[in-house]
């Protein structure tokens, strides 16, 4: 990973993780970094079509293990055929990207064994996730990369042009809302409050905001819709080049930090299984990085570990 990388979590990250962040419950349910779906109260259940009833593939040799993520996401497809194209085959195993519909439906699969791994969320997100739908069983295993993440403008081509009393957009769920509140202090046009756990922050914990800035709740697809509307906006790349709009409007974009890198999520149950240990192996390998680093189907999209 980077400079900090993070151990890897058995579910929900902890008060006690070596960045000390906690998660807190919001009444806003939260949203996928990778597809805008929202997780369902626990309780709540989708059936998932079984795709081995009667043994989970985690646990039987030679099985085909299924790596999921959003549907329509393919810079992850084409990162996940990769690693069964040239790196799974090195540990014994094949594995196949699969195409869920929304998170609820991702981390059941995963927790019931019915797919093998996903990597569509990160630590925030999983213990939000955990949180909401508390019979899932699910562990971070391993991160993978970071999502291109910055902020953006149609009218401006730095920070210091957003002029005062702008309007800028964050992301409606309460992680991605925290990230862009980071990102904006990152940038010099906010602080947030000392002591703060800057990975649960909330407007509410903003100190100071010297441009009386307005900020203005969307989510992934709306966003990058209203962008001519905003001054700014901060949110993902993939949401931004999927609408067409170019890579240079991103006017400010550090390297994510650790608690917002991708994780390889296995179902908790599986941990052990030879199958699942292979599977995590497969995607530490160096190959991986080298991919995110020189393939152009991801650039400027999923990130290298180590991007600065």
């Amino acid at each position: 990973m980077s400079e900090n990388t993070p151990s890897p979590s058995a579910g929900a990250p902890t008060p006690e993780a070596d960045h000390g962040f906690t998660l807190r419950k919001r009444r806003k349910a939260p949203w996928i970094a990778g597809g805008a779906v929202v997780v369902l109260a626990a309780g709540a259940f989708i059936a998932v079509p079984l795709l081995n009833p009667a043994e989970s593939a985690a646990e039987t040799e030679g099985a085909t293990l299924h790596v999921a993520t959003a549907e329509g996401n393919h810079a992850e497809q084409a990162l996940i055929e990769f690693i069964d194209r040239e790196v799974a085959p090195k540990y014994g195993i094949d594995i196949e990207f699969k195409g869920l519909s929304d998170s609820n439906t991702i981390n059941r699969a995963v927790s019931e064994g019915e797919v093998a791994a996903t990597l569509y969320q990160h630590e925030l997100w999983l213990g939000q996730v955990l949180q909401a739908n508390p019979d899932f069983r699910e562990t971070a295993v391993a991160p993978v990369f970071r999502w291109g993440f910055g902020i953006w403008s149609d009218k401006y081509t730095s920070v210091d042009q957003i002029p005062d009393g702008g309007t800028i957009s964050l992301y409606s769920d309460p992680a991605n809302e925290a990230q862009g509140l980071w990102l904006l202090e990152r940038a010099g046009l906010i602080t947030l409050k000392d002591g703060v756990d800057k990975w649960a922050a909330t407007q509410d914990d903003i100190a100071t905001n010297p441009k009386n800035l307005t900020f203005t709740l969307l989510d992934f697809g709306a966003q990058s819709r209203a962008l001519p509307d905003l001054d700014a906006a901060v949110g993902y790349t993939e949401y931004y080049t999927a609408a067409k709009v170019p890579l240079e409007k991103q006017i400010f974009a550090p390297a994510a930090p650790d608690e917002f890198a991708s994780q390889l999520t296995v179902g908790t149950d599986y941990l052990e299984t030879e199958n699942i240990q292979k599977l995590t192996e497969a995607f530490a390998d160096p190959a991986v990085q080298e991919f995110l680093t020189t393939d152009p189907s991801v650039k400027d999209l999923l990130l290298p570990i180590d991007a600065s």
